[in-house]
C-alpha cells in the first residue's frame, strides 16, 4: 500500500512541474500588479504549493494555471483574514478576489471597461491634493514617504490623504453615484477658499 501512495505522490509531484510551476513568475506579476508587498507574495507562492502538495489526487484540475491562481487567491484571502489590522497600503478582500485567472468573455470585458471608466472619473473628482497623492500611491505604486517628500509634506499627511481618496472613491462606488465624490470635491474648495480669504 505504501508503494502505491509513492507512486501517487510522485504522479502529483511530476504533474505540479509541469502545470503549475511554469505558470509561478505570471502568478508573481499578477501579484506585483495587485500591490502584494514583494516579501509576502514568495510566501503565497510557498502556501499555494503547500495546499497543492497535499492533494491526494490531480485528477479533477482541468487546468493547473486556473487551479494555480485559485489557490494562491485562497491563501491570500485566509492571510487577509488573519490580520485583523490592516495597513493602507494592503490589499482589500475585494482586490485578493481579483486573483482569478479566468478569460473573461466580452460582457465582462465591457462591465469591466465602464467599471474603470467609472473609478477615473470618480479619481478626477477628488480634491487636487487628495487626486494627486492618491494617483502617486495607489496608481503608480510610489511609497508614501517618496511622495512627501516629493511633494514636501509630512509623511501623515500623504497617508491621511491616501486613505480619505480611497473612502470617498468606496463610499461613491458603494452609493452609487459619483456625485458623493463631486460634491464633497466642490465642499473641499469652498472651504479652501474661504481659508484663503482669511
Amino acid at each position: 500500500m505504501d508503494r502505491y501512495l509513492a507512486r501517487d505522490r510522485r504522479e502529483i509531484i511530476t504533474w505540479v512541474g509541469s502545470n503549475i510551476v511554469p505558470h509561478e513568475g505570471d502568478l508573481r506579476v499578477r501579484l506585483r500588479r495587485m500591490a502584494v508587498p514583494e516579501d509576502e507574495i514568495g510566501d503565497i507562492v510557498q502556501d499555494a504549493y503547500v495546499k497543492i502538495s497535499r492533494l491526494d489526487s490531480v485528477a479533477h484540475i482541468r487546468s493547473g494555471r486556473a487551479y494555480f491562481f485559485a489557490t494562491a487567491r485562497s491563501v491570500l484571502l485566509d492571510r487577509i483574514r488573519r490580520n485583523r489590522i490592516v495597513r493602507i497600503d494592503s490589499m482589500t478582500e475585494a482586490e485578493a478576489l481579483t486573483l482569478v485567472d479566468e478569460d473573461p468573455g466580452p460582457e465582462r470585458r465591457v462591465s469591466a471597461r465602464m467599471e474603470l471608466d467609472r473609478v477615473q472619473m470618480l479619481i478626477a473628482g477628488l480634491p487636487d491634493r487628495c487626486r494627486e497623492i492618491f494617483e502617486m500611491r495607489r496608481i503608480q505604486g510610489l511609497p508614501q514617504r517618496e511622495i512627501a517628500v516629493r511633494m514636501n509634506l509630512p509623511e501623515h499627511t500623504v497617508e491621511a490623504q491616501a486613505i480619505r481618496g480611497l473612502k470617498l472613491i468606496m463610499k461613491a462606488i458603494a452609493a452609487g453615484d459619483e456625485g458623493v465624490v463631486r460634491t464633497r470635491n466642490r465642499k473641499m474648495k469652498e472651504r479652501e477658499g474661504d481659508e484663503q480669504r482669511k
